[in-house]
């Protein structure tokens, strides 16, 4: 069959909802983005004497939610004007309406229970034939369609963006065994030649591709950190540039992100991967379940690894996080030897070569990160993919990695590794044995 999309129905207006919204109005389609309606009157509505079914009050969460976004920096809209293709509306009023659009999309809460609601009243509405997808980061895809007609399960598809959708280049298809073929094929498409993404094709298993093996290396570099008598600050220098990661690294990363995302996808798989062999990484620590008490949640809440304050002269400082003590202090600087030696070269493969060979503190960190690293993703073949290409370009477009585990285990030598990482305990699966013998 051959999809033509002119209309697309985003469904939450969240973080991701209303920068998905930006990012189709990019490329020209008309948007229907809907919310919930509120439950009650903030005191400037009832100053005003409005009532919960007044227009204002019934799109006050979507039109606050689209009016961040568009604030946002960077910009998840490429013109200003482009924001005039998108339409604001509730469910309450609007959701009947999504029978005249060609693509529905769902991008409402990690909850199975609310998204099953939400799609037991899209079908009410949806034309047959409509596209139907949804934007999880993690629950399975098939558990989502439970219920629905053979027709919504048919073309019924996991779409699954990262964030900021205008800048990463991630979009995972995680089709069900019931998703036609022409839907995944049009998907993989459509995604790479009209939203400019790098689409991988994913299996229906928890946090699917990127998010099962990034979040897995930002849980085990937690545990480093603890290990090592590592901080903060010494932890983002080490798994920066120096190694082809965003400047970002891992903390502002997480706080970029949010904290309270990343706790949720770990304890996903830490909870529905019983028999993954590294399911301890997972487990969240203590210092993290504090911080999001805390609502310590990083860029969303002012403060989480990092806090931007001002001295006292005015100017603006960046303190980070002790971890031990929970509180706030002034960067300090990380200098190892190991990361000199790596900066003589621009070569990548060069520099992995080169950390992993050193005799100090940040060497043995790369040794038990990447060995780890690649021990993980051993194992989850044929698990989460079939092709070891699909978790490279996955981790490359999502996590913006300039090298996917797999490319950097070439650059480090996988025969040489392999007697070492035996030796060192760590379990590699069969198949990359077969390789090397």
């Amino acid at each position: 069959m051959n999809y033509k999309i002119k209309s697309i129905a985003i469904l939450g207006s969240g973080v991701m909802g209303s920068r998905i919204a930006c990012h189709f109005a990019n490329i020209g389609v008309q948007v229907l983005l809907m919310d919930i309606v509120p439950k009650e009157l903030t005191p400037e509505e009832t100053a005003k004497k409005l009532t919960l079914e007044h227009p204002s009050v019934k799109n006050r969460i979507v039109n606050a939610a689209l009016q961040s976004t568009l604030k946002s920096n960077p910009s998840p809209i490429f013109k200003k004007e482009f924001a005039s293709r998108i339409r604001t509306g509730n469910f309450t009023d609007n959701l009947k309406e999504i029978s005249s659009f060609d693509w529905v999309m769902e991008v409402v809460v990690e909850n199975l229970n609310i998204k099953k609601n939400i799609f037991e009243e899209v079908e009410k509405y949806r034309k047959p034939g409509t596209l139907i997808t949804s934007n999880t980061s993690s629950i399975p895809i098939h558990l989502m369609s439970e219920g629905r007609s053979d027709d919504f399960k048919k073309h019924f598809c996991g779409t699954h963006f990262f964030n900021p959708p205008r800048y990463l280049r991630l979009l995972e298809i995680i089709p069900t065994p019931d998703t036609d073929k022409s839907v995944i094929d049009f998907l993989m498409n459509y995604g790479d030649l009209f939203l400019g993404k790098q689409t991988v094709l994913c299996k229906d298993t928890p946090a699917f591709i990127a998010n099962r093996v990034g979040v897995f290396a930002i849980m085990r570099i937690f545990q480093l950190m603890q290990e090592l008598d590592l901080n903060v600050d010494q932890i983002d220098a080490l798994t920066g540039p120096i190694i082809g990661r965003p400047k970002s690294a891992t903390f502002r990363t997480s706080d970029v992100v949010g904290l309270d995302t990343l706790v949720k996808v770990a304890r996903f798989v830490h909870d529905a991967c019983p028999d993954d062999e590294a399911r301890a990484a997972f487990a969240i620590p203590d210092y993290l379940e504090q911080m999001v008490k805390n609502n310590w949640l990083g860029d969303k809440t002012g403060q989480g690894f990092y806090k931007k304050t001002k001295d006292a002269n005015g100017k603006t400082e960046i303190l980070t996080l002790n971890l031990k003590t929970l509180e706030y202090q002034s960067k300090t600087k990380t200098k190892y030897a190991t990361i000199d030696a790596a900066r003589k070269t621009d070569d990548l493969k060069e520099r992995m070569c080169i950390v992993i060979q050193g005799t100090d503190k940040a060497a043995e960190f790369y040794r038990k990160l990447f060995y780890s690293l690649f021990a993980y993703v051993s194992n989850r073949i044929p698990e989460i993919s079939n092709e070891i290409f699909r978790i490279d370009d996955a981790l490359c477009a999502g996590f913006g990695w300039d090298m996917g585990p797999f490319a950097a285990w070439d650059a480090i030598g996988l025969s040489n590794s392999m007697d070492v990482m035996e030796k060192e305990g760590y379990k590699v699966n069969g198949w990359v044995k077969e390789l090397v013998a």
